[in-house]
């Protein structure tokens, strides 16, 4: 498989990104030809360089990278009816893409992904979101030790919390960070422990990580290190085991098996990836996973490192697509230079180059979109329709 660096086939659209941050992107031969063969583009998020990437391909059958500024772009959440909700360092974030299926922008995007919906919520270290089936936006508030929705009044209205925290209180006691939505509600969530003290979690990073159902308030997993990003997918629970660097399934759980009962899963690695895991998503027989390299300062220690080292390999910063028949990496995407983490992923289905726009910069001022209501089938009557002259 020949690997392609950034070059002219390649392009860079920075938009209104940073111009400052020094990368050179990687890739794999064929990255372009599955991502043309699924219909899909993806979506990345990076809280580091304050960048939401578009990865597409261009009119010449290369890559294209867009880069847009965000405030500090963490989960992702694709919906089908076509928005692409972010969660952000302030607030949370709600895309429509105002493109017709014909139309492109600068002759190359078929999607522009705007942000129409902009909600603050001041710095509540937001990780994961998601829609629920009746459109309201659920976030893991990790700050606050719990599941949120948006308030009109207020930064958020708590939605639920683990039964191991006794309150709602301004303190990262267990580092809630995942949540995977089934069937149109929130139904599992990921955090790093089950501390119900001020920072409690970052002592108990390997080994003290636990996935929570939502409905029951149970434990179905524990032992983890550090798990992100669980997904329901194809009626399994799938997450990352960050701090091993694996992608897996719990065990244990079945469609329905255990729903309601005192069964606790356990976790299944299927994928090894050279890396700090956080962000999955899934399309058919593929799996996109998220790479970090990991800040040594904090995850020294842990699983992740032992791995590399016996496999004479260095964490690296991209992603990879995995084939989940298979457990292989198929087609992989890198970043070297000042960016050395990622959040979240997404798969966007049926578009071939994506572009998105920054809040508040001059792109977006300018672009003006409407709706083109259906002509009148004949014109007002003067009569009835306006105010008579006579009053």
């Amino acid at each position: 498989m020949d690997n392609l660096k950034h070059s002219k086939d390649m392009q860079r659209d920075t938009g209104a990104a940073d111009r400052a941050l020094q990368v050179e992107y990687s890739q794999s031969g064929g990255l372009v030809t599955l991502l043309t063969q699924l219909g899909v583009s993806l979506a990345v998020s990076s809280y580091q360089s304050g960048l939401l990437y578009m990865i597409g391909c261009n009119s010449m059958g290369g890559l294209n990278v867009h880069e847009a500024a965000m405030p500090k772009p963490m989960g992702l959440s694709w919906q089908e009816s076509g928005q692409l909700i972010l969660a952000g360092g302030m607030e949370i974030l709600r895309f429509e893409n105002v493109l017709e299926p014909h139309e492109r922008l600068n002759g190359s995007f078929d999607a522009c992904f705007v942000p129409r919906h902009i909600h603050m919520t001041g710095r509540l270290d937001a990780h994961d979101v998601g829609m629920a089936s009746d459109g309201q936006i659920i976030f893991v508030n990790t700050r606050f030790n719990c599941l949120a929705t948006l308030s009109s009044r207020h930064s958020f209205s708590p939605y639920w919390k683990p039964p191991f925290i006794d309150r709602i209180v301004d303190e990262d006691r267990c580092h809630l960070n995942g949540l995977a939505m089934r069937n149109g509600k929130p139904a599992f969530v990921t955090a790093v422990s089950r501390s119900n003290t001020v920072d409690g979690w970052r002592d108990r990073r390997d080994g003290g990580g636990v996935v929570v159902e939502v409905q029951t308030g149970r434990i179905v997993c524990d032992g983890l290190s550090m798990p992100h990003s669980p997904r329901w997918h194809d009626g399994r629970l799938w997450l990352l085991n960050a701090g091993t660097g694996e992608l897996g399934v719990v065990e244990g759980l079945g469609s329905e098996e255990a729903h309601g009962s005192s069964r606790t899963g356990h976790f299944k690695p299927v994928a090894f990836c050279p890396g700090f895991l956080r962000g999955l998503a899934f399309y058919g027989d593929y799996a996109v996973v998220g790479l970090s390299k990991p800040r040594y300062e904090r995850f020294e220690g842990l699983p992740l490192e032992q791995r590399l080292k016996e496999a004479d390999s260095s964490p690296w910063c991209g992603i990879q697509i995995i084939d989940l028949k298979t457990g292989g990496c198929v087609e992989w995407f890198r970043i070297d230079g000042d960016v050395a983490e990622l959040y979240d992923v997404e798969f966007l289905p049926g578009f071939h180059a994506p572009m998105a726009l920054s809040p508040g910069t001059p792109e977006l001022g300018k672009l003006i979109t409407w709706n083109t209501p259906e002509p009148l089938s004949e014109p007002p009557n003067e009569q009835s329709d306006l105010v008579d002259s006579n009053d």
